[in-house]
């Protein structure tokens, strides 16, 4: 194995690290769902995980982190103008 596959190995790792530690946070309550911290943590893993299974060929695990990925950024522009309407109408 060289260097470059194990570095795709690590993002791998790192990925569902990140996603298993999001979804313990949130079932544990540390966590909203729309918090930007949770889906900022979906979305990083989510991209680790294309780069992983994209590499070593797994296209449907690829597709489907590129949807997660997708969720994850339109949850952040939603709760972002969310707070800017609300602050709109406060301020």
């Amino acid at each position: 194995m060289d260097a470059f596959q194990i570095l795709i190995e690590v993002i791998g790792w790192t990925a569902a690290a990140i996603i298993l530690a999001a979804y313990v946070l949130l079932s544990l309550g540390r966590l909203e769902g729309r918090s930007y911290l949770y889906q900022w943590m979906n979305v990083v893993g989510a991209g680790g995980f294309v780069v992983n299974s994209g590499y070593n060929g797994a296209l449907p695990s690829a597709v489907l982190n590129v949807v997660w990925g997708g969720m994850g950024i339109f949850t952040l522009w939603s709760v972002w103008r969310a707070r800017q309407a609300a602050r709109a109408i406060v301020g």
